[in-house]
Order: C-alpha cells, then structure tokens, then sequence
C-alpha cells in the first residue's frame, strides 16, 4: 500500500486521538451517560454512567479529513459520489443524535419514537435514492449469482438497504469495541475493493473510516471510555449499504456484513419465537452477542470472534470480487 493510501487512515486516526480526550471529558461533564439494561447481562451494571454519544468523535475525524482531503488530495473530488456518501452517514446520525439527546439529556429512556425514527431514516434513504437516480446509476440489483433490473422498484430495495443496514449496526452495538471493531475491517474490505474497481472517491472514503474507527477504538475497547450510542450506529450501517449501492454488487452487504445479519435475526427470531410459544426463549438473549456472554463467554472473546468472522468472510468476497474482475 502506497502512502496516498496511508495518508487519509493515518491523518483520520490522528485527528481521532486527537478529539477524544478533549471530547469525553467533555460528556462526562454533561453527565451524557449511558443507561444500562436492568434485565442485561450483570457485568454490565458497571458501565452504567459510561459516556456515550462517541460517534461524534469519528464522524468528527471522519468530516475533518475529507475537508483536508478536498483541498490536498489529487483523489478526492467534490462530486456526486461523495454527496451520497455523507448523507446516509451524517444524515442517519443526525437522527441518532437526537435519539440519545432524548435518553440521555431529557432523561426519557424510550428516546425517539420507533415511528419518528423509521420516518427520519426512510427520509434520508429516499434522498439518497434520488441523488442515486440524478447521477444516472443503473438500477440493476446484483446479488452475485444473479442480476436484474427493478427499474421503479429500486428506489423500495435502496430503502430496504439502508434501513436494514442502519438497524442492524444499531442492534450490534452492545459490547466494547464490537460494532466500531467490525466496521473498521468491513470499510477496509470495501476500500479495497473499491480501489480494484477504480472508483477512488468511495476507496478514499471507506480509507477514512478505517482510520476514524481506529482512533474512536483506541477509547472503545473494554473496558469502554465511552460509546458510540445511536449517534455513531445508525450512520455506519446506512452507509455500508450506500457503498455497496454505489459499487454495484448488493451482495457484498450481506457478506461483510455477516455479523449484523445475523443479530438483527436472532432478535427477530427471538421475537416469533417468544410469541408462538407464550414466552419461551429460542435465545437466551437477544441481540446473539448477549447469548455466547450468557453462554460463559467473555466479552473480550465474543467481540474477538466476531471481528475474526467478519474478517474471514470479508476476505472471501474480496478474493471473489478480485476473481471477478
């Protein structure tokens, strides 16, 4: 890897560390903390009080370094591409920030209405949906064994996508360093990815988040200085769904993306599990994570898992992809 490959990771990073010891004393001089779970695993009553609202620190770096990279970087150009790029994560973040701004400052443990929530993501996936559709992208859905044009109907798999991939993110933030470790090795995946295909706007971005979500993880692995909170989660799962759209190869959401597949199931599974048997528990808690903690694993060791398997499969669909082309 060349240094204009390293230069957006390391200067995302840099401006990372840099960020977020002035940034958490800050929340914790509000008194951001995060709530916990009564009904959770035990060993983490002690991380109540844990400041949370984090992902404003990567998504600090993250806009700071495309601004550098704006004005020094031969690649990074002012286009469409990077417009819906910065949409679906600033946008669904925003509705993430106001979600924990209602939990944590005005003490309402229900945050967003899950209706107002859905509303504001659906309204970021329709403009990016129609950025997608200015820009001229076909729209062919590619999910790798097969290829077919939904030409109207595309605009409802986009939502699908970005509101699948913005909860499911949501729902594996739950450990330390889970979902920031994860997301770091499926925007590197993309990046390279990306990089084959020649579309350098989304390699440079992807490039930056690894090095954001590097810094934010240096402060996010157990024990947690701080957490993400929505703020961070919902950006980061819309945006791994823009990406994918943007490179034309959907499948890729589901392969990277494995882990948070495989969540958002357990918690749906969980749920139809539980209603058609009048309250028994396919799991023994729902979202996965918290089943392998209750199962006697430690926290470090599911985490650990989970990145390996995002890693491994995450190294496949670039073995495939690379084949491909």
């Amino acid at each position: 890897m060349d240094l204009t490959l390293l230069l957006p990771i390391f200067t995302a990073f840099i401006i990372a560390v840099i960020i977020a010891p002035l940034f958490i004393p800050f929340l914790k001089r509000l008194k951001f903390g995060q709530s916990i779970r009564a009904d959770g695993p035990q060993s983490h009553i002690k991380k109540s009080g844990t400041p949370t609202m984090g992902g404003i620190i990567f998504l600090l770096s993250t806009l700071i370094t495309v601004m550098i990279g704006l004005l020094f970087w031969e690649n990074m150009k002012l286009n469409a591409t990077l417009f819906m790029l910065l949409l679906p994560l600033f946008g669904c973040s925003l509705i993430g920030f106001i979600d924990d701004f209602i939990i944590v400052v005005k003490r309402d443990n229900k945050g967003l209405r899950p209706k107002h929530k859905m509303l504001g993501l659906f309204l970021i996936g329709a403009s990016f949906f129609y950025l997608l559709m200015a820009s001229g992208y076909p729209t062919v859905v590619n999910l790798g064994f097969i290829r077919f044009d939904l030409a109207w109907a595309h605009g409802i798999w986009v939502l699908l996508l970005i509101l699948a991939g913005s909860n499911a993110t949501n729902l594996t933030d739950g450990l330390d360093g889970l979902l920031g470790g994860c997301s770091f090795i499926v925007f590197g995946i993309l990046g390279m990815i990306a990089l084959r295909q020649g579309d350098y706007t989304i390699a440079l971005f992807c490039l930056i988040m690894v090095g954001s979500l590097a810094g934010f993880l240096v402060f996010n692995l157990n024990p947690a200085k701080v957490f993400m909170g929505d703020t961070g989660s919902l950006g980061l799962g819309a945006l791994m769904a823009a990406v994918v759209i943007l490179l034309g190869h959907d499948w890729l959401l589901a392969v990277v993306g494995f882990i948070f597949v495989i969540e958002t199931l357990s918690v749906i599974l969980q749920v139809l599990y539980f209603k058609k048997t009048g309250g028994k528990r396919l799991f023994k808690m729902a979202p996965l994570h918290h089943h392998f903690e209750l199962s006697g694993w430690g926290e470090r060791k599911v985490v650990l898992v989970f990145w390996l398997v995002t890693l491994f499969l995450g190294m496949i669909a670039m073995k495939i992809m690379f084949l491909m082309s």
